[in-house]
């Protein structure tokens, strides 16, 4: 129950967009121009034709703003879960090929050549079509370099869809699976009921003890480290001897 108090304790865009339009369409408003005001542009063209669609979660910067613009469009053409799964499987593909991981992020290597290898590589892999124009708008713009990041944002962002909470949770050592269990518990408590809490573990010996939580924008930090920078800042505090 240590750890459920613990964390009780702590507790105190983009516009519219289809991805439909070719990517032609697209390239004629990127042609010259910076990439997020051009899609800007053509996101606020689009909403005449489109309904509204919220992102779940705001989400900030420039991997934020493609990881939006993105979401919109799949909610739109309901598409989610495939362009979901498209990234997830290019993703795995950039960790276990060390070439193709290199590739997108080689500055040197020329648009055209970049452009061409992504269309081929989403045609070989069957990738839904939306898949295939952002992953083009980033090769065309030099943005593939920051393709893990724009990911992982997208994932944020359909896990919320789903109403499912990610909780990371940074110790020295693993939990053991009852504190595990007690912790995932008490989150599920205050985070309401019809969310999925899902725990991922993070090991940092730096923290030197206790835990940090972060969860939905949210950072509950008990542990030793930010604890003894707290003492310490409060030891170099001068001493003010009239009030004594």
């Amino acid at each position: 129950m240590a750890l459920a108090g613990r964390i009780r304790s702590g507790i105190s865009f983009f516009k519219t967009i289809s991805v439909s339009d070719s990517v032609s369409s697209a390239r004629s408003h990127l042609r010259g121009a910076p990439l997020i005001p051009a899609l800007r542009d053509y996101a606020t063209a689009s909403a005449q034709k489109t309904g509204n669609v919220k992102v779940p979660v705001a989400l900030v910067g420039e991997s934020g703003n493609f990881a939006s613009w993105l979401y919109i469009a799949a909610v739109k053409m309901n598409s989610l879960e495939k362009i979901e799964s498209d990234l997830s499987e290019l993703v795995e593909a950039m960790k276990t090929s060390p070439t193709f991981s290199q590739f997108t992020k080689d500055p040197s290597v020329p648009r055209e050549t970049r452009l061409a290898a992504i269309v081929d590589v989403c045609d070989k892999a069957k990738f839904a079509e939306p898949t295939k124009n952002f992953l083009s708008l980033l090769a065309e713009n030099g943005k593939l370099k920051n393709l893990d990041v724009i990911v992982k944002k997208f994932m944020q962002l359909t896990t919320a869809h789903r109403g499912d909470v990610k909780v990371l949770v940074t110790t020295v050592m693993p939990l053991p699976p009852a504190e595990e269990k007690e912790l995932k518990d008490t989150l599920q408590e205050i985070i309401g009921e019809g969310k999925k809490v899902t725990v991922e573990q993070k090991i940092d010996p730096s923290i030197y003890g206790g835990l940090i939580v972060e969860f939905q924008q949210k950072v509950l930090d008990m542990s030793i480290r930010t604890r003894a920078q707290q003492m310490e800042r409060l030891l170099r505090e001068p001493v003010d001897l009239s009030n004594l």
